[in-house]
């Protein structure tokens, strides 16, 4: 079980990342390419998706889809090749390191994974 109330703000935040994402090809002006418009608009989808679906179901695996999600989106500009168009590079690397944050964060907070951690990895 996760600690519901301190994670409400991550996922909702990780929604609007999402949000922007999605819409950041033609707010930002570089729809006319098209790996860096695919990749945003499917990665944007997927954050909110995921991030939704965190609301509802309170599933730790949703954070780690959105954690995943995040560090392909700061690798995507190097693996698809847009690293010359600077604001979908920048903002993909930006809103990829946030969201990779924000998931890390909500499962900091949750006391099953705190539990295994120091069970298996600390030692204690």
């Amino acid at each position: 079980m996760t600690t519901f109330a301190s994670m409400i703000w991550q996922d909702w935040t990780n929604f609007l990342l999402g949000l922007w994402l999605w819409s950041s090809p033609w707010t930002l002006g570089y729809s006319e390419h098209g790996a860096a418009t695919l990749n945003a608009v499917a990665f944007g989808l997927a954050l909110m998706v995921f991030s939704l679906m965190e609301l509802q179901v309170r599933a730790i695996w949703e954070e780690w889809v959105n954690m995943l999600c995040g560090l392909w989106l700061v690798l995507a500009p190097f693996a698809l090749g847009f690293t010359t168009q600077f604001h979908a590079a920048a903002n993909s690397m930006l809103i990829g390191a946030l969201a990779a944050m924000l998931a890390a964060w909500a499962m900091s907070l949750d006391k099953e994974i705190d539990r295994w951690w120091h069970d298996h990895v600390a030692g204690h």
